[in-house]
């Protein structure tokens, strides 16, 4: 077996990384779209994602990779007998990749009508294709630009409903196909359309770090990659095992992390703040920021979360003039998730609600020295004490406060005489005749041209 680039190896890529990890948690989020120029790492990273996933458990024979704890009740293999308790007589493997080429025809997609076994039995048997293949595993389209739309919305739609259904050639079939979907595509070979686009959960640029010691590790790892693929992913055995128990623990706490009405309504807040279409975007923020907690081994759903999400789920379906640039601001997206609510206030200066023990700042009852009704001091100009109108008072409060409670003064500088542009002359310019071929003073000499002499006639007719 062809051994793969360790995914712990991958150096940088850090959205990529955890966009697929948190697929890999959850496919119910969708999948991803990973867009990046030529040569960023984005094939190596999902064919190498198959190594750290949880194996699974299937029926013995079953073609269609059925659960021994709950098998599919339309599998054509079936029907299969009920619930295997303890899964005693069940088959492990490890997860499948499947790859879908730019070529593929529907068939090789969805399934057919076995012509083999027609031909030679005289039998109407059905044929998986890559949609049975890859269930409970990983599809990965390189190209995915490329495809045709027809393919990418079976393609989708199948990755939605986490069922395919095949009515063709006398064959009526239904079965199950929950995968993680992951395609890849060069921005500079031509875009998704639109109604496509939206239908992967996550989206993610990849591009080359630039940073000069990254770029040189990334080179380092590979070149001792291709000299000795075995011991290269031997050096990585530990970090691949370590990954993979982390998302697998991750996988058994998703069920049990709890999303509160606050910060589901701060999803719906963030995605009508970017004005998205429909609620695609809604829900695949709450099932990721779900599953971001869960791989960050937390049980409740945090602005944290969502934030997280949202960068990998809005960059797509945010509505943007046809000359944006792809992306998102992180400042927007901040503005629109608002503070944490989580986070404790920060207390007043000096303890009570308005500064002073009493409420305020002196223990006054409207937070003058004297108690009186105006503080005990009037607009009537700066105190003796007040020298320093920027900051510093005589009492030591900040920002030249000086204890009263009063907004800091703004100091405003003096206006200057106006500023008087210079008139900048040439020394020489302008003493010739008026013209464009006039005389000038300069040091390389005046311009010689050809000029017909005064005696030469002119020639007429």
């Amino acid at each position: 077996m062809l051994t793969q680039f360790p995914f712990s190896a991958i150096v940088a890529m850090e959205d990529m990384r955890l966009a697929l990890i948190l697929n890999a948690i959850s496919p119910a989020i969708g999948g991803v779209l990973v867009r990046g120029e030529k040569g960023t790492a984005k094939s190596t990273a999902v064919r190498a994602l198959t190594a750290v996933l949880p194996p699974v458990d299937i029926v013995p024979g079953c073609r269609f990779s059925c659960a021994p704890a709950a098998p599919d009740p339309h599998c054509p293999d079936g029907p299969h007998a009920g619930p295997h308790a303890g899964t005693a007589g069940a088959e492990r493997r490890p997860a499948r990749l499947a790859e879908l080429p730019v070529g593929a025809t529907e068939d090789r997609l969805t399934g057919s009508l076995d012509i083999g076994r027609a031909l030679t039995a005289g039998e109407t048997v059905f044929a998986p294709g890559l949609l049975a293949e890859a269930h409970r595993g990983v599809l990965y389209v390189d190209e995915v630009n490329l495809l045709h739309d027809h393919l990418v919305d079976l393609l989708l739609d199948a990755a939605a409903l986490g069922t395919s259904y095949v009515e063709r050639d006398g064959v009526s079939v239904r079965h199950a196909a929950r995968f993680l979907l992951v395609g890849t595509m060069n921005p500079e070979e031509g875009e998704l359309r639109p109604q496509l686009l939206d239908r992967f959960g996550l989206t993610v640029e990849a591009a080359a770090p630039r940073d000069p010691g990254l770029r040189a590790e990334v080179v380092r790892r590979r070149l001792a990659f291709d000299a000795g693929p075995d011991g290269f992913a031997a050096r990585f055995a530990a970090d691949e095992a370590k990954l993979a128990d982390a998302i697998a623990a991750a996988r058994s706490r998703l069920p049990d992390v709890v999303l509160d009405d606050a910060e589901l309504e701060r999803i719906a807040g963030v995605c009508a703040r970017f004005d998205v279409d429909g609620l695609r975007a809604d829900i695949v923020i709450a099932r990721t920021a779900a599953a971001h907690a869960a791989w960050r081994g937390a049980d409740r759903v945090t602005r944290a979360d969502v934030r997280a999400a949202a960068r990998l789920a809005l960059p797509h379906r945010r509505r943007r003039n046809p000359f944006d640039a792809p992306g998102l601001d992180e400042q927007q997206l901040d503005d629109a998730l608002g503070d944490d609510e989580d986070d404790p206030p920060e207390p007043p200066p000096d303890g009570g609600p308005d500064g002073g023990p009493d409420g305020g700042p002196d223990g006054g009852p409207d937070g003058g020295p004297d108690g009186g009704p105006d503080g005990g001091r009037h607009d009537d100009g700066p105190a003796p004490g007040d020298t320093n109108d920027a900051g510093g008072g005589t009492d030591g409060a900040p920002d030249g406060a000086a204890g009263n409670g009063q907004a800091p003064r703004e100091t405003v500088a003096p206006s200057g005489e106006p500023f008087r542009a210079r008139q900048l002359e040439v020394p020489g310019k302008g003493t010739g005749a008026a013209g464009r071929r006039s005389r000038a003073y300069t040091d390389a000499g005046r311009t010689v041209g050809a000029r017909r002499p005064r005696s030469a006639q002119t020639v007429r007719d």
